[in-house]
């Protein structure tokens, strides 16, 4: 079988015009991606969450994003990101006082929006012998209707004949260090951001085994806006993808490379590789408007 490519994307956050804050940069560089993906032409390109700057505000942030992708020419795939849809779930405010925690968890209805306008979830498919799924991990483990149906779908998704590859795609990565990394106290500053990069103990165990009883070999990932090196843990690889829009996180790690960018993956009858792409150019454009972060409610004029 003659070698062949797919693309990982993430983080890309188109936004609007017509919301609050806007950034024209980062619009500029998702064009710039764009081009390059359809001069390297993968087969499929999956979209890792975080498709708009405010989708979890602004439902028409959605159609612009849509319309961004498809103007790339590839078949694509797409999961949420909590810039689409809300955050992670918490019961209490954490250490950073520029935002409300609890005012930004994911709600039903803003999954619903993202279903709507983008396509549902979580999804698998086969492609050329390889399976490709796609999940919202960060439900998992909360009371919100659609952790349910991911619930039934893990269980499902084990059933499924196993192929020599099998690729995972989710917006938070796992953990930021291995997983078997303790819980984080999202009250504490120095615990914070890692509470805020990552998939708590318990849902992460529940996917972790749904993951290896459905024979995932690969897992795919953004949120951070860091790359890192492929790391491998019982047989899966986790592979931290860049952003296109704005580096992040980038002093965590000594492999961290916030570089924009994307990941490119060759798949070989015996491997299955992965490359980064830069961004050709970078756009320097600074003629934007609006806070950055989670902003509360009051800083946000609609």
């Amino acid at each position: 079988m003659a070698d062949w490519k797919f693309a990982h994307v993430t983080d890309i956050h188109i936004g609007s015009t017509r919301s609050y804050r806007y950034n024209p940069a980062w619009v500029d560089n998702w064009r710039t991606a764009a081009q390059q993906l359809r001069a390297i032409r993968p087969e499929l390109l999956l979209v890792g969450g975080d498709l708009t700057r405010d989708g979890s505000l602004h439902d028409y942030e959605f159609d612009g994003s849509r319309a961004e992708i498809e103007a790339a020419g590839v078949q694509w795939h797409a999961i949420p990101g909590n810039m689409d849809t809300g955050n992670k779930h918490t019961d209490r405010q954490g250490a950073l006082n520029d935002r409300d925690d609890i005012a930004c968890n994911v709600t039903e209805a803003q999954l619903g929006v993202f279903r709507e306008r983008i396509g549902d979830f979580p999804w698998t498919f086969v492609h050329r012998d390889v399976r490709f799924s796609g999940c919202y991990e960060i439900i998992a483990g909360t009371a919100l209707p659609s952790a349910q149906v991911l619930d039934r779908w893990l269980d499902e998704l084990a059933t499924l004949p196993h192929t020599r590859w099998h690729v995972m795609l989710n917006h938070y990565p796992l953990f930021t260090e291995s997983p078997d990394e303790p819980a984080c106290d999202i009250t504490s500053p120095t615990d914070y951001l890692r509470w805020y990069f990552a998939v708590d103990p318990a849902p992460r165990r529940r996917l972790l085994d749904a993951y290896r009883r459905a024979g995932v070999t690969h897992v795919l990932s953004g949120h951070i806006h860091c790359r890192r090196p492929p790391r491998t843990f019982d047989g899966i690889t986790y592979c931290f993808g860049p952003s296109t829009a704005m580096p992040q996180w980038a002093d965590r790690w000594a492999d961290g490379d916030a570089s924009l960018g994307f990941q490119v993956f060759t798949v070989r009858p015996d491997a299955l590789d992965v490359e980064f792409v830069p961004l050709a150019r970078v756009s320097d454009r600074t003629d934007g408007w609006g806070p950055a972060g989670h902003p509360k409610p009051e800083a946000r004029h609609r």
